[in-house]
């Protein structure tokens, strides 16, 4: 806490210390912030506006989010509920579900600013406001965390020293694309929300995601008619499964387009257009070569339109106003080049280059945190958005809680016999592998012998060949993967995933599932560097020893005995080469005199006086299921009640032939 407090002077200049720096207290930041205060580690949220969460209190324009807040599930089970409900961060405070903010599907923007003040003043969380940090360089010392310091500057000139940055800023820089008459766009972030502005008007729409889609629903009734018009083809979220494509609740446009009602999608390089304006101030589209060696100001009539070449051009009538909504990009510029933190290439170039760990690839000791980190699983999964980052933010602490603090992955250990039953259940209720599918995974470590095992939950898979040194936990005798994954061959803007026989119901067929289900892999060992590099196009992971699909579930209710849970428990007694069943006392009796190995069940439970005491009721059923066969005699005899099962043990033995003994001796026998 002293050193927390400690001013360093550095170079004649005061630098705050603190032990993590976040930058950003939108809900990465705050998320970031709450685990870090759970752990009780040194640290400060800088936000540069007077309030959590600034960019909810702009975006999205017409405040509707697309982030559905389901209120009912049937259930009851807060953890399985979570996968419904994608605007809460996790706490320990009932208070802070987002369904006790809104009960709306898609809730207000309005409703998640006041979501996230809560969120910071209830938990009292540690966030300076009115903080723009403005530069950020490096410090070399040794003695260092991870061999530097990280000096910030904000915008008052004050100066601050961290020895972990934590960068949860977002992606808020509008991307703009520069093209001859470009000065004549209006940019989403400040044209008119009022749809009567737009009355009567012809309008031109660069992009196609949902801040494009929403901007056209807000204007379709009043527009003599929309074009869209972006580079690549529309992407709807139903076919690619990714959220952030085209959501339903935005998409009227693609019905008046397919439905012959004069608006319409077009595909084009935005940097080849340019536009023209007239004398009546409509504006022109046109291409870029057309006014190669042209001054534009010459005015309309000196410069060539394409429909002068072909009249029936598709852009060739008039717009009154063209409107830019080409989403945002991460703002690099106040990082000094020390800390290397550079774009990445092609379609993630808006975001900064980072590891499957979410730590920069440039600077050691730097993590980047919520819709920024998006390039680890970009149109792949959810970690550009709530539902997804705030489970990878937690991913993130835990390796920092290992790393500096000699805190190991949190994990629990189970005898081998609970094996069937954790699988089933974590694939029912964890949300975070639910959300998180194909980047989150969680690790079943194997004791020696399996015996027994470790149980790690949601862990990074793009860094298992890290695991023992990211965790502190050892991976010595083999170890499962958990992952939910889409079929390999379900997602894409130009699958049809409405077509006839779309699902998988048959456990033998469950290698085939479409829809999300659960993979287990097994390994003999840890998979190194080279087999992750090397590991097959869009496998999460390298080939495995073996694998297993559960059949998807149209109820996504992995339960059912024959189709679920059996094919499972055959395919891990296959890999651990041992009896998974569990066994009444009665048979673990008989196996203790009939084979050399027992069963772990039995193992763990009968031979050590442990176990579940019988009843007429569990008997007769297990009877009948032929789980056990029926020694009550047929005669009472005289006094001894029907359900009596004095001498079950022993007529077991006599009909086996066996000389009967002592139970207590056969336990002592057994331990010898």
């Amino acid at each position: 806490a002293l050193l927390g407090l400690a001013l360093c002077a550095v170079s004649g200049a005061a630098f705050l210390y603190r032990d993590y720096c976040v930058i950003g207290a939108g809900p990465a930041g705050l998320q970031a912030a709450y685990f870090l205060q759970r752990a009780g580690r040194d640290y400060i949220v800088f936000e540069r506006s007077h309030a959590p969460g600034s960019f909810f209190a702009l975006y999205p324009r017409h405040r509707k989010l697309i982030s559905i807040n389901k209120q009912y599930t049937g259930k009851s089970n807060s953890e399985f509920n979570l996968r419904h409900d994608w605007n809460s961060l996790l706490s320990h405070d009932r208070r802070l579900l987002f369904r006790h903010y809104s009960r709306d599907f898609f809730p207000n923007a309005d409703t998640m600013v006041r979501y996230l003040e809560d969120f910071a003043s209830l938990l009292k969380l540690r966030v300076q406001y009115n903080t723009a940090i403005i530069h950020v360089t490096l410090e070399k010392n040794e003695q260092a965390w991870n061999g530097h310091y990280f000096l910030l500057t904000d915008q008052d000139r004050k100066n601050y020293k961290c020895s972990c940055l934590l960068v949860a800023a977002g992606t808020w820089v509008p991307n703009v694309v520069n093209f001859p008459g470009s000065e004549y766009v209006e940019g989403y972030e400040t044209v008119s929300i009022n749809p009567e502005d737009f009355a009567g008007q012809t309008v031109l729409i660069l992009g196609r995601g949902n801040s494009a889609f929403e901007t056209a629903e807000n204007i379709l009734g009043v527009t003599n008619f929309i074009h869209m018009v972006s580079r690549s083809r529309v992407r709807l979220s139903w076919a690619t499964h990714y959220v952030g494509d085209l959501r339903a609740i935005n998409n009227g446009l693609l019905d008046t387009y397919q439905l012959k009602s004069l608006d319409g999608l077009l595909e084009g390089d935005l940097e080849d257009l340019a536009i023209v304006k007239d004398k009546k101030g409509k504006l022109h589209i046109t291409l870029r070569f057309y006014l190669e060696n042209r001054n534009v100001s010459a005015g309309i009539d000196s410069i060539t339109l394409p429909q002068d070449e072909l009249d029936n051009f598709a852009t060739r009538a008039p717009y009154d106003r063209v409107i830019r909504c080409l989403g945002w990009k991460f703002d690099f510029s106040i990082y000094n080049r020390s800390l290397k933190m550079m774009p990445g290439k092609g379609n993630v170039k808006k975001y900064p280059q980072i590891k499957p760990s979410y730590e920069s690839k440039g600077t050691r000791g730097l993590f980047v945190l919520g819709t920024a980190s998006h390039s680890v699983d970009f149109r792949k999964s959810a970690g550009g958005f709530i539902h997804g980052f705030r489970y990878t933010t937690r991913a993130v602490h835990r390796l920092l809680e290992n790393r500096h603090h000699g805190v190991p992955w949190p994990s629990t250990v189970y005898p081998i016999t609970q094996l069937t039953n954790s699988i089933i259940k974590r694939v029912n209720e964890a949300s975070g592998l639910y959300q998180m599918f194909s980047v989150l995974a969680d690790i079943i470590l194997l004791r020696e012998n399996a015996t027994a095992f470790e149980y790690l939950e949601e862990y990074p898979i793009g860094v298992l060949a890290e695991l023992e040194m990211q965790t502190g936990r050892k991976a010595h005798s083999g170890l499962f993967v958990i992952i939910m994954e889409y079929g390999r061959n379900f997602s894409g803007a130009d699958k049809d995933v409405f077509y006839y026989n779309r699902a998988v119901g048959e456990a033998q067929h469950a290698w085939q599932s479409n829809f999300l289900h659960p993979v287990i892999y097994y390994y003999k060992s840890l998979p190194t560097e080279r087999e992750m590099r090397q590991r097959p196009p869009e496998w999460p992971v390298p080939r495995p020893a073996a694998i297993h699909h559960i059949v998807e579930d149209f109820l996504t209710d992995w339960t059912a005995p024959n189709a679920h849970i059996l094919p499972l428990r055959r395919f891990l007694e296959n890999c651990l080469g041992t009896d998974l069943r569990h066994f009444f006392a009665e048979s673990c009796f008989l196996f203790a005199f009939t084979h050399q190995k027992l069963p772990p069940s039995c193992q763990q439970g009968y031979m050590r006086m442990q176990g579940l005491v019988g009843s007429r009721e569990l008997r007769h059923h297990a009877v009948q299921a032929g789980l056990l066969q029926d020694y009550t005699p047929t005669d009472s005899g005289g006094d001894r009640p029907p359900d009596s099962h004095d001498g079950s043990e022993e007529q077991l033995m006599t009909d086996h032939g066996i000389p009967v003994r002592p139970l207590q001796h056969l336990v002592n026998a057994k331990d010898e």
